[in-house]
């Protein structure tokens, strides 16, 4: 019984896995256009080379993985992105994510390290190539 019911979830897998790559891929973007486009909400007035280099990895990472083209590599890339933010932006403030901010940058980290893992699962370009 529990093998069968383990086989029947293990079916669900890719289509989970698309379901966190995209949503995940939404939010990063979201990211990205507020700080560039200063949508949905406004976001800063200027930024730095650095700020202006995270948006831009934000924005076109985000749209790639939602596309879920070259999934692997893109979510390779802004693992490494969110966890250089972490240790830049956030860990200087305080040792505990949730004091310093940081928890998205963790979480978005880690989403995307498991993308690497795992491939983009269904409705991604990549199963086209």
């Amino acid at each position: 019984m529990e093998l069968l019911m383990t086989e029947k979830l293990n079916s669900f897998q890719p289509y989970t896995i698309a379901a966190l790559r995209i949503m995940a891929a939404l939010l990063y973007f979201a990211h990205g256009s507020q700080k560039l486009f200063g949508f949905p909400i406004a976001g800063p007035e200027s930024l730095s080379t650095l700020a202006l280099i995270s948006a831009l990895l934000e924005v076109g990472g985000g749209i790639l993985l939602v596309l879920g083209l070259f999934t692997r590599p893109v979510a390779f890339l802004l693992s490494g992105h969110m966890a250089f933010a972490y240790f830049i932006a956030h860990a200087p403030q305080s040792f505990y994510p949730v004091a310093n901010g940081g928890d998205a940058s963790i979480l978005f980290s880690f989403v995307f390290l498991l993308l690497v893992t795992t491939g983009a699962g269904k409705f991604a370009l990549d199963n086209k190539r």
